[in-house]
């Protein structure tokens, strides 16, 4: 089968279109031929550092979104039988190999896909919907009426989290460049705010959540703008310093890794198929395009999410 493989780690350039041997599913796993796949920013970050650097074993094979049908799988497998249109994140945060024609996976990481939707929506939606679903469901429990900030609205995960938000009745603030405010507006954002032109952490105040997938200074100037007993959640880029200032400040603060979650997925799926939920992709590439794609999401001029169709 035809693969994107890294031989080193390094630019978008160590990206190559390869023949690699198709993967055999296991008794306990099924065997998936990918439509599409999804390209997100752990993607690009491990193809330049390995995590854990003792782990990576090259040549490797990026990826961890998919959509696609399944076309076999194990004797053990009772989910899902072969033809069945699946999507989902596959065994985050060890390596996946989504940029591939085919992979294999254990069933309860995959949900049926919408058919209300096609596989290149369905492909933008795991990794960075299930973030956003699991910071506001299981981690700030978002309620109506709380006010909720979102950093980087118009991204992978910002997108979809002003969404999700609002679904839950939150006033949702959002950070984004002023080019961008009206497609956050569009998703539902009440009040927009130009990081290039305006402070946000004096433009807004009593917050109860922040959600952060910007990391960087982002953490510190995000103390100040949450009320007491706000939440502060960042998925990259919190110092320990930054913890024990949220402590010392009686504020919640969470550093998460999203993960593999069936049950949520299949939420996620629901609410794309009535088309309250939807994924924004910026740019299809084929997969021979792979290092395009990482080339563009590396250099953040796009909105929503970039996917690859195979």
């Amino acid at each position: 089968m035809h693969a994107i493989v890294y031989r080193s780690f390094g630019e978008p350039e160590v990206l190559e279109l390869a023949q690699v041997p198709r993967p055999v599913p296991l008794r306990h796993e099924v065997l998936v031929r990918v439509r599409a796949a999804g390209v997100n920013p752990p993607d690009w970050k491990l193809r330049r550092n390995p995590y854990p650097p003792d782990y990576a074993e090259l040549p490797l094979t990026p990826g961890w979104d998919v959509s696609g049908v399944v076309e076999e799988t194990g004797e053990y497998v009772g989910r899902f039988k072969p033809g069945d249109e699946v999507f989902g994140m596959l065994n985050f945060p060890s390596y996946a190999g989504a940029y591939a024609e085919y992979v294999v996976a254990r069933p309860r990481q995959f949900a049926r896909k919408p058919a209300e939707i096609d596989h290149v929506q369905a492909a933008a939606l795991p990794m960075a919907a299930l973030t956003a679903w699991q910071a506001f469901e299981d981690i700030a429990e978002v309620s109506p009426g709380q006010r909720v900030l979102v950093h980087a609205a118009a991204g992978g995960v910002g997108h979809l989290a002003v969404q999700l938000a609002k679904l839950r009745g939150a006033y949702v603030i959002g950070t984004t460049r002023g080019a961008k405010h009206a497609f956050a507006r569009g998703l539902g954002a009440d009040e927009l705010i130009d990081y290039t032109a305006v402070d946000f952490a004096e433009a807004v105040s009593d917050v109860d959540v922040v959600l952060d997938m910007v990391g960087g200074d982002y953490p510190a100037r995000s103390l100040p703008v949450l009320r007491p007993g706000g939440a502060f959640i960042g998925g990259a880029g919190m110092t320990t310093s930054d913890m024990e200032a949220y402590a010392r400040a009686g504020l919640r603060f969470g550093k998460f890794s999203v993960e593999p979650d069936h049950a949520a997925l299949g939420a996620i799926a629901a609410l794309a198929a009535d088309g309250r939920l939807a994924a924004h992709v910026d740019r299809v590439f084929s997969l021979a395009e792979a290092a395009k794609a990482h080339a563009l999401m590396e250099s953040g001029d796009f909105t929503g999410k970039l996917v690859l169709e195979i």
